[in-house]
């Protein structure tokens, strides 16, 4: 895989209680990723970026909600997670303090 897809593969951290609880009791960490995103390559993608040992990953994705608007019937866009499940002994920070 190119550096510009390792880059582009990972949106960024999804942060909500089920994401905190699969982290304090599962080792894995939540991200949003592209919707033509493959395991392998997002396997890949955490291990070069964060330095980790990935151990397994699995993709959901999720439809968006419809919504009604004064305009009449909407729908927002739908997003694509992976839980990435890390190796003992290797975690990832998002806060970084110094």
């Amino acid at each position: 895989m190119s550096n510009d897809r390792v880059y582009k593969v990972l949106l960024g951290p999804h942060v909500s209680e089920k994401a905190t609880l699969a982290t304090e009791l599962r080792n894995q960490v939540v991200f949003k990723v592209v919707a033509d995103a493959t395991k392998p390559e997002v396997k890949e993608a955490v291990e070069a970026l964060f330095d980790v040992k990935v151990d397994s990953v699995q993709m959901v994705n999720l439809k968006g909600k419809s919504k009604r608007t004064a305009r009449g019937l909407g729908r927002r866009k739908g997003v694509r997670k992976a839980y990435v499940r890390l190796s003992d002994g290797h975690s990832i920070d998002f806060v970084d303090v110094e």
